[in-house]
């Protein structure tokens, strides 16, 4: 039974070694009958129209320069929301304010309202050099912390030109904060006033740690000379006596 076994096992291991791939024939007739079955897919012409139809064929360009962006990305992302807080909301997705250009995409059944945008835009960026510039503008322009951007507005050193208000979205108060000029900005920025201006802040916070050790000194020593004369000082000890005190005092000249 044993032996019996065993052959078997080694017929099974030869017929499961010999058995051969499924020839090419075969398979392709599978893929005919799985094509019969399935059939090619086609392209559905609404999403295909719709495709070749909201291709921008409509553009136009605007150059936007350093003087107006100050070097700043988030300063070229705050002139594009201005450019957009001035058009339509159905075409403000068009315009984008991209690295030393303004551009405007708009798809070719839109053509009437292109001119429209077109004009819009003109107008907007001629003025767009004397935007006011953000606080968080002036902070990536400058690179400084709002920390010190509100300390220099308070002593004088930043100079506000105004301030606007603005609704945020998602706070039920109205938000207002001062906005600079982009000159003043950009002098700044060129005469490296914010270094300037940090090394002033840091001598001057030394100054005062330096008067405030001083003083807590001399009041410690202050104290303790005090201490010293009334312990120095002995209770039986007669207190001193003024002559002719009781004529000054007749005189009323202590009343």
């Amino acid at each position: 039974m044993a032996k019996h076994g065993k052959k078997t096992k080694a017929l099974a291991r030869k017929s499961v070694g010999k058995r051969k791939a499924p020839g090419l024939k075969a398979l392709a007739r599978a893929g005919i009958r799985l094509l019969h079955k399935f059939g090619p897919r086609q392209a559905d012409p609404k999403t295909s129209d719709k495709s070749t139809t909201s291709s921008p064929a409509l553009s136009a360009e605007w150059p936007l320069s350093p003087a107006a962006t100050l070097g700043s990305s988030v300063r070229t992302k705050g002139i594009e929301r201005e450019l957009r807080a001035q058009l339509p909301w159905a075409v403000r997705k068009f315009v984008k304010a991209e690295t030393g250009r303004i551009v405007l995409r708009m798809p070719e059944s839109e053509a009437r309202e292109f001119e429209a945008v077109s004009a819009k835009v003109s107008k907007t960026v001629e003025e767009i050099e004397v935007l006011p510039v953000l606080p968080r503008e002036a902070e990536d322009v400058l690179t400084i912390s709002s920390r010190e951007r509100h300390k220099w507005l308070k002593d004088g050193r930043l100079q506000s030109i105004g301030t606007r208000t603005v609704k945020m979205r998602g706070r039920s108060k109205a938000v207002t904060f001062h906005v600079f000029d982009p000159r003043h900005i950009e002098d700044v920025l060129d005469r490296d006033l914010a270094v300037v201006w940090r090394e002033e802040d840091a001598q001057e916070v030394a100054d005062n740690r330096r008067r405030g050790a001083a003083k807590a000194v001399l009041t410690r020593a202050g104290k303790v000379n005090a201490a010293a004369v009334r312990k120095a000082r002995k209770p039986d000890d007669p207190r001193p006596s003024l002559q002719d005190w009781e004529a000054f005092e007749d005189e009323g000249l202590l009343r």
